[in-house]
């Protein structure tokens, strides 16, 4: 049975939360664990107090990632950056301190709101080398070939086409280029249809997660190699918040031999230096 929802559905009401959690953070509201923070965790067990005191406050406050990218990106000075679904902007100005000043940061966002916020938080931090673009992570607005590293933090799971995503994502990087992302798996059998089907449940990471061998397939066949897959955390339908939660249609649990995870999911693009190598 075909998924019924339209991806422009999907993503519309993806913007509609994202941009709700950005102004909530505008208005000096909590930004995490709210009502529109689905797969928010709490920042301090993801980032370092090192890595939060690097940047301002509006940042963190806006992640609603499930892992750090950053801890298996392994960015140098010098290289350029490309963080998918960049939110507030906490991994673009992670990232943009490492890469130094010789280096570029670039973050790709389609909500105008988090858009604002993460520029002010670039200026705040005096970020030169952040730059962040407007636009959908299926059709990213840079050139062939341009990027060094993509990174990405429990987003690509809520896209509705997620081959255009990989395939994108192969296109700008270099040759040897890597791709570092923390995503929403499905490990084990899929997710129930009823469960992929609920519009509350694509904004809350969960209903868009792919099944681990899917992702690994969907990676390889974009280009990719040296595909690993690393559990970071697994969830339980308790771990959505109760606003979410409600949304949820009565009775609905993971299938059976499933579960979903926050995944560290890495690859490389054949041809660099790097080929062969996760560093």
């Amino acid at each position: 049975m075909a998924l019924e929802v339209k991806p422009e559905e999907i993503r519309e009401v993806v913007r509609e939360q994202y941009a709700a959690a950005a102004r909530q953070v505008q208005e000096q509201a909590s930004g995490c664990c709210s009502s529109t923070a689905g797969c928010c965790s709490s920042q301090s067990r993801i980032y370092s107090h090192r890595e939060l005191g690097e940047i301002p406050a509006g940042a963190a406050l806006a992640s609603m990632g499930c892992g750090n990218p950053l801890l298996l990106a392994q960015l140098k000075p010098g290289e350029v950056v490309l963080d998918l679904g960049s939110g507030g902007g906490i991994d673009v100005l992670l990232s943009a301190r490492r890469v130094g000043p010789t280096g570029k940061a670039y973050g790709l966002d389609m909500t105008d709101e988090m858009l604002d916020l993460a520029r002010a938080n670039a200026r705040s931090a005096g970020a030169s080398n952040a730059e962040f673009l407007k636009g959908q992570i299926e059709a990213i607005p840079l050139p062939d070939a341009s990027v060094d590293v993509i990174i990405s933090n429990c987003v690509i799971n809520l896209s509705a086409d997620k081959d255009a995503v990989l395939r994108e994502a192969y296109r700008v990087l270099k040759p040897g280029g890597r791709f570092a992302v923390a995503d929403i798996v499905v490990q084990g059998k899929p997710l129930a249809l009823e469960a992929r089907e609920a519009l509350a449940l694509w904004a809350g990471c969960v209903a868009g997660a792919l099944e681990e061998s899917e992702y690994r397939q969907k990676l390889a066949a974009a280009g990719f190699g040296n595909v690993a897959v690393e559990v970071i955390r697994a969830y339980t339908l308790a771990d959505l918040p109760d606003e979410i939660r409600r949304e949820v249609p009565e009775g609905l649990k993971p299938s059976s031999g499933s579960q979903v995870v926050s995944a560290f999911v890495r690859a490389t693009k054949p041809g660099g230096p790097s080929e062969g190598s996760h560093g």
